[in-house]
C-alpha cells in the first residue's frame, strides 16, 4: 500500500507525531522523555506517513546542519503497522528529500535496526555506543541522489551484498562513490592514479574517511600509488598532509617506470570492492561493490606496481 508522507515544521507537527514517538520510544522502549523531547525538534522538519484513510502510521525527523550533512532522526513505526513495509516507504522519502539539501544522510541506528537501514544504501560508520540504555551505530550514506535514481532495491552500495555495477561519468557521482567505497573499508584501500588531483582527492570527507579508518583499525592499510608527486608541493593537500601524521598507517609511492603499469586508475576497498575509471583523463567508470574476482585481479597488479615503487622525495621537502 503507498503511503502518503506529509512534512511538517515543528510549530505546526500534528499531535500525531508526538503520539507516535511516545508510545514507540517511550512507552515501548523506555526512552526517558527528558531524552525524547529535545530543542532539535524546533528546527527540524518532520514527517508523518498516512495511510489512504489518514490514519498516521510512521514518522521521522531531518535535520539540518551547518555543514553538508542532514541527519535522520526519530524514525518509529506504529507496532500494528510494522513489517509491511512503510518505515521503508518513509526512508527512501527522507532520502530523496535530503539528497535534495545535502551531499551526505547520517543517521543514529538501533543496533538491530542495522539490517534495515543497510537495504536502503546506508553503512555502518562507528563501533557500538549506548544512547538511552539501547545500543547504536552511526551510519551514513554518502550516493544517496545514486541510489534513489537507480531504484535498485537490496543493499544498494552495500559492501559485500551488492553485486549490481554502478557507471558514473560526472565528477559528484565519482567521489560519492569512491568515498562510499572507501567508508566501508577496513583493512585495506590500496589507491593507484597518475596524480592526487586536487579536484577528486583533496577533499576534506575523503581525508576525514581515511582518518577515521586509520584510527579505528589497529591492523589496516592505506596504499597511495601515483606517477607525479610533483603538484603535491603546490598546496597543502589534505591527504598528504593526514598522511604525514599516521605514517604507519598510510603511505605514498611513486611508480617505476622502468616497469609495466596499469593504464587506468582504481580504488579497491578490502577484498570486494572497486572503483575503476577507463583513464587518467576520463571520469567515465565503473563502481562494484561485492566483485571478489575483479579485486582480486587488480590487487595482484597493485602489488606488482607497489613492489617496485619508490619513495616521494617530493614528500619528503614538504614542509607540515
Amino acid at each position: 500500500m503507498t503511503l502518503k508522507i506529509r512534512k511538517y515544521s515543528w510549530q505546526l507537527a500534528p499531535a500525531s507525531i508526538k503520539a507516535i514517538r511516545q508510545q514507540v520510544f517511550i512507552d515501548e522502549q523506555g526512552v526517558p522523555p527528558e531524552l525524547e523531547w529535545d530543542d532539535t525538534d524546533e528546527v527540524s522538519d518532520h514527517f508523518v506517513a498516512v495511510l489512504p484513510d489518514n490514519t498516521p502510521v510512521a514518522v521521522a525527523r531531518l535535520v539540518p546542519s551547518i555543514t553538508d550533512i542532514g541527519r535522520i532522526g526519530r524514525m518509529a513505526v506504529v507496532k500494528e503497522h510494522r513489517g509491511k513495509g512503510y518505515g521503508e516507504q518513509l526512508l527512501r522519502h527522507l532520502m530523496a528529500e535530503g539528497a535534495e539539501q545535502f551531499s551526505e544522510l547520517w543517521l543514529s541506528a538501533q543496533q538491530y535496526a542495522v539490517p534495515f537501514y543497510e537495504k536502503l544504501g546506508f553503512h555502518v560508520c562507528s563501533t557500538p555506543y549506548d544512547d538511552a540504555g539501547i545500543p547504536h551505530l552511526d551510519m551514513r550514506c554518502l550516493a544517496a541522489t545514486q541510489i534513489i535514481e537507480s531504484g535498485r532495491e537490496q543493499a544498494p552500495t552495500i559492501a559485500g551484498r551488492d553485486d549490481a555495477t554502478w557507471h558514473f561519468a560526472q565528477e559528484n557521482d565519482f567521489t560519492d562513490l569512491l568515498d562510499t567505497i572507501a567508508g566501508q573499508a577496513n583493512q585495506r584501500l590500496w589507491l593507484y592514479d597518475r596524480l592526487l588531483d586536487h579536484d577528486l582527492y583533496d577533499r576534506e570527507r575523503l581525508r576525514d574517511i581515511f582518518s577515521a579508518m586509520a584510527r579505528r583499525h589497529r591492523v589496516c592499510e592505506i596504499r597511495l600509488l601515483v606517477h607525479d608527486d610533483k603538484p603535491l608541493v603546490q598546496r597543502r593537500h589534505q591527504i598528504v598532509q593526514l598522511m604525514r601524521r599516521l605514517p604507519s598507517k598510510i603511505e605514498l609511492r611513486l611508480v617505476n617506470d622502468d616497469y609495466p603499469a596499469e593504464d587506468a586508475p582504481f580504488l579497491i576497498g578490502d577484498r570486494e570492492t572497486i572503483a575503476w575509471r577507463h583513464g587518467f583523463d576520463t571520469l567515465e567508470g565503473w563502481a562494484r561493490f561485492s566483485d571478489s574476482g575483479r579485486v582480486k585481479l587488480q590487487a595482484e597488479a597493485f602489488q606488482r606496481m607497489w613492489d617496485t615503487a619508490r619513495p616521494s622525495l617530493e614528500l619528503r621537502e614538504l614542509p607540515l
